[in-house]
């Protein structure tokens, strides 16, 4: 197919002018604008392909139609039978390309869910770990190293507090290290009833759990006050299980801290006839002090 590219000022010029390069009439030539350009003051540029459009082809001429047969002699005056019109072909076609209809597809089984995919496991049951037992507490056993190291942090903290007490190791018990406080400020640091040496115990007990992973611990002691507090607990204690042997009635102490509460449970633990268990949440943990069935 022959084609040109003409620039002109307009669609209809390009037109003409490629018909005049093709010899053919413009309304025989298809026009693609390639590019029209606008200009100062109204000025346009048009680019186009020309192409010159194939003629229709000739329709195929049909066969002339069978010389109706002559009439037999003596039939004058009678007009022969019209042969009958033949059945265009096109609609018998159109007739049966509407009559066959196309196959109809089945419908496709939707996925199942999981379809290759592999099962996935069931996640495993959560593994509960037994409560540790007085049996394992007791085999904890604080060494001479972690003693050392529960005295140092005790001096570290003393010196950020800028106070004047010295601190050493008393002894050590299964996995408690006792540690006391002497000096000037010590009274400070036992504070009311206890309640500044309690919490500080406390902070020493919370920083050495980072420390030291085997579950050891510190008591700490200031002007013998420890000594003291176990010796009035202890009589408290053994006069409260009097009155229960006698009323046979059960009594609440107050809440106490955890080492407190094993001193009355240790007094009372030889008693007959008396049984001691702890109940509550902490920091409101007591001890209950009942008769035994």
């Amino acid at each position: 197919m022959q084609t040109v590219e003409i620039s002109a000022k307009s669609v209809q010029d390009a037109t003409k002018q490629a018909a005049d390069k093709l010899g053919v009439s413009p309304d025989q030539v298809r026009v693609t604008v390639l590019e029209e350009t606008k200009g100062l003051f109204g000025k346009s540029t048009v680019r186009v392909r020309a192409e010159v459009i194939e003629a229709a082809p000739a329709p195929v001429a049909t066969a002339p139609a069978a010389a109706a047969p002559a009439a037999p002699k003596g039939g004058r005056g009678k007009k022969a039978a019209p042969a009958p019109e033949p059945t265009p072909q096109v609609v018998i076609e159109e007739v049966q390309a509407t009559a066959v209809s196309a196959p109809v597809e089945a419908p496709k089984e939707p996925a199942r869910r999981g379809r290759g995919k592999k099962a996935e496991p069931e996640a495993p049951a959560p593994v509960v770990e037994p409560a540790e037992s007085e049996a394992t507490e007791t085999e904890v056993l604080a060494s001479q190293s972690d003693a050392d190291t529960l005295l140092l942090l005790v001096r570290e903290l003393l010196d950020a507090a800028q106070l004047t007490v010295t601190a050493k190791i008393g002894s050590i018990s299964g996995k408690y290290v006792n540690i006391t406080l002497d000096g000037k400020d010590v009274a400070f640091i036992v504070g009311k009833h206890g309640e500044v040496l309690n919490a500080f115990q406390y902070l020493v007990n919370i920083v050495a759990s980072r420390r030291i992973e085997r579950g050891v611990r510190a008591t700490i002691d200031g002007n013998d006050y420890r000594r003291r507090r176990e010796e009035a607990l202890t009589q408290l204690a053994q006069k409260i299980a009097e009155q229960v042997q006698k009323r046979g009635e059960e009594a609440v102490l107050d809440a106490l801290p955890a080492f407190e509460r094993r001193i009355v449970h240790k007094a009372l633990g030889e008693i007959s006839g008396i049984t001691t268990y702890s109940e509550g949440e902490e920091p409101n943990r007591r001890v209950v002090i009942a008769p035994a069935d």
